[in-house]
């Protein structure tokens, strides 16, 4: 008969989900696809279980991410990715509560993958999907549980740094963030691998440059600082100042380059890092909040650490610095993030879509 048939169905999945809403751990899937990273974390409550990164090397030969390529590689590692988080978790699949995904920004071909993949397999599983801001995730990665690091308190502010944004978050609750300063042009990131690629550096430059300017002379050269009013940055001035230094004095010294490039890099870095603090300290003093934080793949710069943790003794701040691993783009951060739509009941549609400029 239909109608026992559909009752008996209907009962099955009535028990199924009440059992997921009635034990006390969450467990949530995430994935993180923006750029060349794949990316797949499990998270229990607050606790990262796993968290497994594809890195993609076929950009560094083109010295930049070709989005292209990106997508392909993206399609050939997120099975395999998320399989293995699965497996490092010690879960079964039928333990997943949810699946968090990074829905953008990014570049729309890598979010696409993430995204469908998302979808897919959350209806395979019947259970829902979780649409996370990228950015969120950066913010959000200090609330992974960690013995040795205390979380953030709200309000606080954050500096976000990567390779396409740069901004200064006010940051009033889990899901309740307001970008008080952005950049108008380019990001802080993509000034350091710019300016690593005028060097001659290989890709990604930024980390090449962190590491050159440990060995250099930080006011050695001087280069010119953006006037913007607000919170607001500007990073395009930057490189075109840098750009005609290099050719200036490689005219007189076709071996400027090789000779100075520590001192160079130290410069660059520091000229990048003041200009991030000038807009920092104002926002900090003038909305008075001692709580600030640091997130993005810029974050994990030695030099920034650095200078958060000096301006705090300084300013009596209280310091928020990411773990490395939490830093770059990474899904356990998305996971996370997840875990707070979830406790919201803030799912997403199978119809939503990839976006590659997403607000936060």
């Amino acid at each position: 008969m239909v109608f026992p048939t559909i009752l008996i169905i209907f009962v099955i999945q009535f028990t199924q989900r009440y059992l997921k809403l009635a034990k006390k751990d969450i467990i949530i899937l995430g994935i993180e696809s923006s750029c060349d990273d794949t990316s797949a974390s499990i998270i229990k409550n607050e606790a990262i279980y796993s968290n497994v990164i594809a890195s993609q090397k076929i950009h560094e030969e083109y010295g930049g991410v070709v989005p292209e390529l990106a997508s392909r590689a993206h399609q050939q590692n997120i099975l395999p990715v998320v399989d293995v988080a699965i497996k490092k978790a010690n879960i079964s699949i039928s333990d997943i509560d949810a699946i968090a995904f990074t829905s953008g920004p990014g570049l729309l071909g890598s979010l696409i993958v993430g995204t469908s993949f998302a979808k897919a397999m959350a209806l395979g599983l019947n259970i829902p999907i979780i649409s996370v801001n990228h950015m969120h995730g950066h913010v959000l990665a200090h609330f992974i549980d960690d013995k040795d690091k205390e979380k953030p308190t709200f309000p606080f502010i954050c500096l976000t740094v990567s390779g396409g944004h740069t901004q200064i978050v006010l940051v009033k609750d889990y899901l309740e963030m307001e970008v008080i300063g952005t950049t108008i042009d380019d990001a802080a990131g993509e000034a350091f691998d710019k300016s690593a690629k005028l060097l001659g550096l290989s890709y990604p430059g930024g980390p090449l440059i962190d590491k050159m300017a440990q060995s250099g002379n930080p006011n050695k050269y001087s280069f010119t600082k953006p006037k913007v009013t607000g919170y607001d940055y500007s990073f395009s001035g930057l490189k075109t100042n840098i750009l005609q230094f290099l050719n200036r004095e490689k005219k007189k010294d076709p071996d400027f380059i090789k000779n100075n490039i520590n001192d160079i890099c130290a410069s660059i870095q520091k000229t990048i890092i003041d200009i991030l603090f000038d807009k920092l300290i104002e926002a900090v003093e003038e909305h008075n909040i001692n709580e600030v934080a640091i997130a993005g793949g810029v974050s994990a710069n030695s030099e920034l650490r650095a200078r958060l943790v000096s301006e705090g003794k300084k300013r009596e701040w209280k310091t928020h610095i990411p773990k490395f691993e939490y830093s770059t783009d990474n899904a356990a951060m998305i996971a996370i993030a997840g875990r707070y739509h979830f406790l919201k009941n803030d799912f997403a549609k199978q119809s939503i879509s990839a976006s590659s400029r997403l607000n936060i």
